[in-house]
């Protein structure tokens, strides 16, 4: 006899977000496997969450009726009787973000959401907010876990480490997970979860040193042949989405380049900021970043949906698109709620997981995940190559997290002109100075 799964309550912190109605979508399609008792949504921004909230509610009533359901504002409400907080917040949303862009390339340097000077100013805004999640679900849910996907996962891992030592909170990053896809697409294999991986590195900075399929096959040798002309572009197959961004393809393709830095793992994209950071400023319009593509093409997408869901008063023929980032949170709440002992990659404290590494530095690697979290696989020795790259960049993290937490202008300096991406000290402390300026709402001042 099957034994009958216990209904979670789960709160998706970040409501606004576009990304909450394919998450709600995935939740409801695996409710077989993971059922719901209560679903709320959570935003400070009422105006924004209204958009899609109005548009889930819809979507529930159809799919779900007997799902309670509730958007609200107030903590209280949204993090009492929880056993999941689902956080995927973006402080001072997309119009920081484009300052976080286009302040850098005034200097000639790459402008990223989570790389970089762009990354450093996203992570000063991010650690109170999501410091802030984790108190509410203390107060009020003392036993629910948090999923934190907030951006930048690194910096914020950091913190939480440091600040919220023993908070039930796992650190996650669906990056790696879309590039699994789209390495199963060059296989030819159904889905990711036809194989298993080993990884290493510090979120969006990290290399595949083993790939397999179920029986045992080694996958490496098509795989590399494959990225070495193509990068993780499935244009040669002839399956890449027309809807993605031209940035993005463009990012696919350039993984042909950093893999030839090191012939024997599979690089995350992200790399190409640190290897290529003059080539990558060169390629982005000042006038017209990331931040503007996603502003007019993802947002206006979504909200556009979401109202018009409301106006038609029906979700039956919505074309809402349920992405690899909305399974991994379902895969990952499973694990914990039932005990599944799921692998999965996720961002933790080293703690002698690569054994020749800082034991204190969030690392993303492979964990077995079960009822009481993660335990870490070990990956052994790394090479100096990989080594000093992640120490220089653990080495911005934590100079980053010191710097939120002394309110200290010297160490957030430090940290700008020890990123790989910033030429030198003299441009890292005149980008600091206008980022202080463009971010003087959200950052504590500096002293």
């Amino acid at each position: 006899m099957t034994k009958k799964l216990k209904p979670q309550s789960i709160v998706i912190a970040g409501g606004g977000s576009t990304y909450t109605p394919e998450i709600i979508l995935m939740l409801l399609d695996n409710t077989d496997t993971l059922p719901i008792r209560k679903l709320k949504i959570y935003d400070n921004n009422e105006e924004r969450q209204k958009i899609v909230a109005d548009a889930v509610e819809i979507i529930l009533k159809e799919k779900a009726p007997n799902i309670e359901y509730l958007a609200t504002t107030d903590p209280e409400e949204a993090f009492s009787d929880v056993d999941f907080v689902m956080a995927h917040i973006r402080v001072g949303l997309y119009e920081m973000r484009e300052q976080d862009e286009k302040i850098p390339l005034k200097y000639g340097v790459i402008g990223q959401e989570t790389c970089g000077p762009g990354g450093i100013a996203y992570g000063m805004r991010s650690i109170g907010g999501v410091l802030e999640l984790v108190d509410y679900m203390e107060q009020y849910s003392p036993d629910a876990w948090m999923l934190n996907y907030s951006n930048p996962a690194a910096i914020v891992a950091e913190a939480t480490r440091r600040l919220r030592p023993n908070a039930k909170i796992l650190n996650i990053c669906d990056m790696p997970i879309g590039l699994e896809s789209r390495m199963a697409k060059i296989l030819g294999l159904n889905s990711r979860k036809d194989m298993d991986v080993r990884y290493y590195g510090l979120n969006h900075f990290g290399w595949w040193t083993d790939v397999r399929d179920k029986e045992g096959n080694d996958l490496m040798p098509k795989l590399k042949e494959y990225i070495s002309q193509n990068g993780y572009s499935l244009e040669a197959l002839g399956t890449d989405p027309k809807e993605n961004d031209p940035s993005w393809m463009y990012t696919f393709r350039k993984a042909k380049d950093v893999y030839e830095l090191d012939p024997n793992t599979l690089p995350n994209t992200y790399l190409k900021y640190y290897f290529f950071p003059d080539e990558a400023a060169q390629h982005s319009n000042p006038n017209y970043t990331r931040a503007n593509e996603v502003i007019d093409g993802r947002e206006k997408r979504v909200f556009g949906e979401c109202m018009r869901i409301t106006d038609m008063k029906t979700a039956k023929d919505t074309n809402f698109h349920i992405g690899d980032h909305a399974s991994y949170i379902v895969d990952l709440t499973r694990a914990i709620a039932y005990n599944t002992h799921e692998r999965m990659l996720l961002i933790v404290p080293n703690n002698g997981s690569i054994v020749n590494f800082e034991p204190t530095a969030m690392v993303e690697i492979p964990c077995i995940v079960g009822s009481n979290g993660p335990e870490p696989l070990t990956q052994g020795e790394i090479p100096r190559f990989q080594k000093g790259l992640m120490e220089q960049q653990v080495a911005v993290e934590k100079l980053v997290v010191e710097a939120w937490i002394e309110k200290s202008y010297q160490k957030l300096w430090q940290a700008f002109a020890a990123s790989k991406i910033v030429p030198n000290a003299a441009v890292a402390k005149e980008i600091l100075d206008d980022m202080i300026e463009a971010n003087k709402e959200y950052w504590p001042e500096l002293k």
